[in-house]
């Protein structure tokens, strides 16, 4: 299937999740991602989740990053440039949603794309290949390939993968992994 036509698919079945729904499978994905083999690593970069967009509810995975006392990295977008800041993760930390609904850090402790170790990459859909569908800006096509080459990327989707998506780039960046509710897709590990 083309991205496009993904997109639409996606946005529609996230939709139609009740937020009861959306808690259940969101702790479930949470609890597939301590069985994979990433704990011994210190950056942690987590996207902090749209609602509107009936995204991945991320706090359950900021609970065991905290409880296992790791350094949690979230980012603020600049829609101008398509790039992305870096900040630390802090009980200071002020986050405050911008005009798309998506919770950001206000400021903070900068941290710079090549420390961070592990990311987790929010998405619509993916492909068993480990190619991705997100939103269609190029944020974190860019922003990975930032990243030293030996960061794991883990996409986080409520949904099991598609069989091919038709229309990928050369500049599209490969997830390592994927964690859905019943378990991980392991791609180029």
């Amino acid at each position: 299937m083309l991205k496009k036509e993904l997109r639409q698919k996606y946005k529609v079945l996230r939709q139609n999740l009740t937020a009861t729904e959306i808690e259940n499978l969101s702790l479930a994905i949470a609890n597939e991602i301590l069985k994979l083999p990433i704990w011994e690593k210190t950056y942690f970069h987590v996207f902090l989740s749209i609602t509107e967009q009936k995204e991945v509810d991320t706090e359950f995975i900021l609970h065991v990053l905290s409880g296992k006392d790791k350094e949690i990295v979230v980012s603020k977008s600049d829609f101008k440039t398509r790039d992305m800041t870096h900040f630390l993760l802090t009980d200071n930390t002020r986050i405050k949603k911008n005009e798309y609904n998506i919770p950001e850090p206000v400021d903070g402790l900068e941290v710079p794309a090549t420390k961070i170790d592990v990311v987790f990459v929010p998405l619509l859909a993916f492909d068993k290949k480990g190619h991705r569908v997100g939103y269609g800006k190029g944020f974190y096509d860019k922003f990975l390939s930032e990243c030293k080459p030996e960061t794991i990327k883990i996409g986080l989707s409520f949904f099991e993968p598609e069989e091919l998506i038709s229309d990928v780039f050369e500049s599209d960046v490969l997830l390592d992994y994927c964690v859905t509710p019943n378990g991980v897709s392991v791609f180029s590990v």
